[in-house]
């Protein structure tokens, strides 16, 4: 593995054994993932991209290879793993009886931090993801730019090295992707904050990767910039990031929900 990767993987996979026998969901993914770097984790439906994202964040054990992430070896020591990465899901977790200010303070509590320093850093959290003026607002009433901009809040109460988030923008309307987008790429040029992105917007990816890796039948299928990427596979770096996609997979990405969440 390479040593000056925050992640790295070699070989890693996951067999999911059955009643009908056993399924090779990732039949050995290799990465690196460079410090501060934004990478776009990408592949169609049953392509292990799930299932790799599963095993990076500790949900799930490998049953093959090598992985570290943030420094520590993923299958010796997941809980440490887990206290240096931070996890944004599809669909997030608040509690909507709470408000945002107890979400963050909870949240703090839980990292073992005292009931003073919980409460600093909700409003440090607030204050960069602009919240401040939602604190005392129940999660329930929340539109779904500011719960995404909520749940990457909980995500960074630690001050994690890495950030893995599971298609933070499905479902929002343009406005609110674009914030998000500029909140992304704030994490890493003011705090080096290394983000793992997986989606389904494929325009997500091209403006939002440093790189991307494109994973297909549990294995990497290519990985480069998003202009390599079209050149090598579209035949032009102006080309659409959707045509290098289908060259390299024969298969168009899964759909999305596209209906705009109410901000």
């Amino acid at each position: 593995m390479v040593s000056m990767a925050i992640i790295s993987t070699a070989g890693l996979a996951k067999t999911f054994v059955t009643k009908a026998g056993s399924v090779e969901a990732v039949r050995g993914i290799d990465l690196t993932v460079a410090p501060g770097e934004i990478l776009g984790f990408l592949g169609p439906n049953g392509a292990g991209k799930t299932t790799t994202l599963r095993m990076l964040t500790t949900l799930l054990p490998p049953t093959g290879g090598a992985a570290a992430v943030a420094g520590v070896d993923l299958r010796g020591n997941p809980a440490a793993v887990r206290k240096k990465i931070g996890y944004v899901a599809q669909s997030g977790g608040v509690d909507p009886q709470e408000t945002v200010r107890d979400e963050l303070v909870i949240q703090g509590r839980l990292y073992g931090l005292t009931k003073a320093e919980a409460t600093s850093r909700a409003a440090e959290l607030a204050a960069d993801l602009d919240l401040t003026e939602l604190l005392d607002r129940r999660t329930a009433a929340l539109s779904g730019g500011q719960r995404r901009r909520l749940d990457i809040a909980l995500g960074l109460t630690h001050r994690p090295a890495v950030l893995f988030l599971d298609e933070p923008t499905t479902g929002l309307d343009p406005g609110s992707r674009a914030d998000l987008w500029r909140l992304v790429r704030e994490l890493r040029d003011k705090h080096g904050t290394t983000v793992f992105l997986t989606t389904h917007y494929l325009d997500e990816a091209d403006a939002l990767a440093d790189r991307i890796v494109v994973v297909d039948k549990g294995v990497v299928a290519a990985e480069g910039t998003p202009a390599a990427l079209k050149e090598q596979y579209a035949g032009s770096p102006g080309a659409s990031l959707q045509d290098a996609f289908l060259a390299i997979t024969g298969r168009a990405p899964a759909p999305v929900d596209a209906t705009p969440v109410a901000v």
